[in-house]
């Protein structure tokens, strides 16, 4: 039996749903929501319902947005001859913070994982070879540097290659400011694999 009110017990159990929320953090959040002005409450409200509603997939690259196309998509000034591969549209996000990349994405949605019965008709790759029929001459596959990541990385190199298309792998390795006696033996491998010409 619960505690809670009927309306107070069903407002925890939907926000312990969402990932990274368990039943704890559901219960200050929903205290938090009820300490708000029925205003903000509404305009919460309103901007869930807004997002489901309004916010689609890029239909070149899969990225979230407004439009038919994102905004680097529909961007004149994006090196086209580039495409960063990326698991998901908060890695856009991330490649974006850094300033350095002005090439277009790709967005699978996820990873190529055996283990999970997920394989490459599982995520979004369909799109991704007709791109490449304009202009584009390298594809950087930035997914994550964990098992799944990995595999999607083979998979994709080993469809892309024969096209003569060059496929590369951001390197992986120890963060800045990181000491070498703290790194473990994967991530010395891949910062010893990434090393590059000073």
């Amino acid at each position: 039996m619960s505690h809670y009110p009927r309306p107070m017990g069903k407002l925890i159990g939907e926000l312990s749903k969402l990932p990274g929320i368990g039943p704890k953090t559901a219960q200050r959040l929903a205290f938090y929501i009820l300490g708000m002005s029925k205003e903000s409450v509404r305009e919460l409200s309103d901007a869930l319902l807004e997002a489901k509603e309004k916010i689609n997939y890029c239909s070149a690259c899969n990225n979230l947005t407004e439009t038919d196309l994102c905004i680097y998509c529909s961007s004149t000034e994006r090196d086209r001859s580039i495409i960063c591969v990326v698991e998901s549209p908060k890695d856009v996000i991330a490649m974006e913070r850094t300033g350095e990349f002005r090439g277009l994405y790709h967005v699978l949605h996820g990873a190529i994982s055996p283990m999970d019965g997920i394989g490459p008709d599982e995520i979004m790759l369909k799109n991704l070879l007709p791109r490449l029929q304009e202009g584009v001459e390298e594809v950087i596959v930035a997914t994550d540097p964990d098992t799944e990541g990995d595999v999607t990385a083979m998979y994709l190199a080993r469809i892309l290659k024969p096209l003569g298309i060059k496929v590369t792998r951001i390197a992986h390795g120890l963060p800045v400011g990181g000491d070498l006696e703290y790194a473990d033996e994967v991530t010395l491998s891949r910062a010893l694999e990434g090393r590059r010409e000073i």
